[in-house]
């Protein structure tokens, strides 16, 4: 009995090893899968350059897969698994870009302050980064991004970020051509108020397309330079 045991355990594990793995399976975590394909997801399950489906299980390496996957610059983050039938069904999470620089280069800073290529499947609307920027130095203008996508004002009205050679920041919103200059990121929180008191009275006033300049750089008043 004991015998017959052995044999048959060793034979369904050998079964199961050479058994051939099927086409992956791929599963994006959340609902922002617009920038990187199934398709484009399947082709990066490779293993020394060669197709993982038809392959045995037992000479399958799933941490190279999920290398493969990570390595890839739309990727946030990636995990493989195989069940015991041989599928392979990989979980993929996006990057979520929150502005796009539009320099002599283009790409997205994605939400985590990380360069992001642009895709062909999709174009996010998000804010444009303008001027003096750097791709291994974001950290500035990603500060402000963050503060831009977090609030529901700057969202709705903050289409472009301008960083200066002096690293100080100018906005310019969708519906008025005046340059909101921030300056430094310092006291962040009070001037996005100031600016926001001054909108909502200029705009009851009927005077936001009188102005030229709204300058927020001194956190205690807001200085308008008009037309």
């Amino acid at each position: 009995m004991l015998v017959l045991v052995g044999f048959m355990y060793a034979f369904a594990s050998h079964r199961n090893a050479v058994r051939q793995v099927d086409e992956p399976k791929v599963q994006f975590v959340g609902s922002d899968n617009l920038f990187i394909t199934q398709q484009a997801v399947s082709k990066l399950l490779i293993q020394n350059q060669e197709s993982v489906t038809n392959k045995p299980k037992d000479i399958i390496d799933l941490n190279a897969l999920e290398a493969a996957l990570n390595s890839n610059p739309m990727i946030k983050e990636a995990q493989v698994f195989m069940s015991v039938d041989g599928l392979i069904t990989a979980s993929v999470e996006q990057k979520k870009p929150i502005a796009r620089v539009s320099t002599n280069a283009s790409y997205y800073i994605d939400d985590q302050g990380s360069y992001m290529p642009l895709s062909t499947n999709y174009s996010a609307r998000v804010p444009l980064v303008t001027g003096a920027i750097e791709k291994n130095n974001l950290a500035n203008v990603f500060t402000i991004a963050q503060k831009i996508k977090s609030d529901k004002f700057l969202e709705k009205h903050v289409v472009e970020i301008h960083q200066n050679t002096d690293a100080s920041i100018d906005l310019k919103l969708r519906n008025y051509d005046f340059k909101v200059h921030l300056g430094s990121l310092k006291l962040l929180d009070k001037k996005i108020n100031n600016l926001k008191a001054f909108y909502l009275k200029a705009m009851k006033d009927d005077v936001l397309d009188d102005y030229s300049i709204v300058n927020l750089k001194f956190d205690k008043q807001v200085i308008c330079t008009k037309k």
